[in-house]
């Protein structure tokens, strides 16, 4: 009799302790509320692409910005291809690399600007002519091709002779056709016949629309100056304005039914893509290095549970200066990270505003690819915006006399 009361008193103390650890737990969950947005505009867009394995957030955020504007236009839903943009863009890059005999920035990145070049230049097909996907892989991987075109054209602009044959450039585009396929000529879609230049202009879409913002004190406000960044191969040029112009240029775009191509650093302690938020929280924790979606797949458990703490419910946020985007840039905290498109506005729980982001690395996440960025880090870690110059406050536009 002792022996089963014993027993039954440990599988009750066992059920207790299981109880309060359930009940703690409950009590732990129902505080962590995390952040619950209420959209007050969104601009409608195309469906989430995947870059995967490719440092092209340029092309995929500036085409789905372009594919919006199509849709603003009244011109229906398109699916473009980001991999025309691409290819054409890896060759014009390797021609001023080889000119600056190897002194200039070669890989796969590149900016905004890039796309309306190539467009200008090239044209655009649909995705469905060009898929770019020429190497036997269901996705974007440019790990092998970034590296064999890496060697290619450092061999011959540090050629011992410094006198490149006629022949460099079409070894350079063999390559690139092996791996993306052959640039269409002349296509057929939907029973019309183009040419990338004629699809261009039925599409309605002129490259000289398009204006590029950014905001920095090196430089003087109403000027354009040459964003210092490696992927600016094209030295392509922003026009310069204080932060609270820059940010009244995206809220005038959003208010009016137009997106935004936007150039930022995620590689921020602030950003979660595993949360759906970009933050700049007050308290300072140890940053964590890397770009892009990788970084956010190699964090350790205990790198996660530092972040934990951000994420939890809406946090106090710093109130960012036009000093701290300087000293961020200048000291390499900000970089040319990603690629991304905003297109709405929302506010969390205790009405503090956010950016609604479409990223380019499949549709999933929290959000089904996209996220939401605070006021805040929009304002310290843009890099640069493309938008329509229409979708310029007309008193910005006077004083950049456009």
């Amino acid at each position: 009799m002792k022996k089963n009361l014993l027993k039954f008193g440990i599988i009750f103390l066992c059920l207790l302790f299981i109880s309060t650890v359930l009940n703690a737990q409950d009590e732990k969950d129902k505080k962590i509320e995390g952040y619950k947005f209420t959209i007050e505009k969104q601009i409608k867009t195309t469906s989430v692409k995947n870059q995967y394995k490719s440092g092209t957030c340029w092309s995929f955020s500036t085409i789905a910005f372009l594919e919006s504007e199509l849709i603003r236009m009244g011109k229906g839903e398109y699916d473009l291809s980001d991999m025309f943009c691409v290819r054409h863009a890896y060759a014009d890059k390797a021609e001023k690399f080889v000119r600056m005999h190897g002194s200039i920035n070669f890989g796969g990145g590149g900016a905004a600007h890039d796309v309306t070049d190539m467009i200008r230049k090239y044209g655009i097909v649909p995705e469905e002519i060009y898929a770019g996907l020429n190497y036997g892989e269901p996705k974007h991987d440019h790990g092998e091709l970034d590296a064999a075109l890496k060697a290619y054209i450092k061999a011959i602009a540090d050629d011992a002779n410094k006198k490149p044959t006629t022949a460099w450039l079409a070894g350079f585009n063999g390559i690139l056709d092996a791996y993306f396929g052959k640039l269409p000529e002349n296509f057929t879609y939907k029973g019309k016949t183009y040419t990338p230049q004629s699809y261009a202009k039925e599409l309605g879409l002129n490259a000289d629309d398009y204006i590029e913002f950014s905001s920095y004190t090196h430089h003087p406000f109403y000027s354009k100056f040459i964003i210092e960044v490696p992927d600016n191969w094209a030295w392509g040029e922003v026009q310069n304005v204080p932060m609270n112009e820059m940010m009244s240029i995206i809220d005038n775009a959003l208010n009016n039914g137009y997106t935004i191509a936007w150039g930022a650093d995620v590689s921020e302690k602030g950003f979660s893509w595993k949360n759906g938020v970009a933050i700049v929280p007050d308290e300072e924790k140890t940053d964590l290095q890397g770009s892009e979606r990788d970084k956010w797949e190699k964090l350790t458990e205990k790198e996660k549970s530092a972040q934990l703490y951000t994420f939890e419910k809406p946090v106090k946020e710093k109130v960012i200066t036009q000093e701290m985007r300087q000293i961020a840039f200048n000291n390499f905290q900000t970089t040319d990270d990603h690629g991304m498109q905003i297109c709405g506005i929302a506010k969390d729980q205790n009405g503090n505003k956010y950016y609604i982001v479409k990223n380019s690395w499949s549709a999933d996440g929290k959000y089904d690819g996209y996220f939401y960025a605070s006021e805040a880090f929009v304002k310290y870690k843009t890099m640069d915006i493309m938008i329509h110059k229409d979708a310029t406050p007309k008193d910005i536009l006077k004083k950049i006399k456009l």
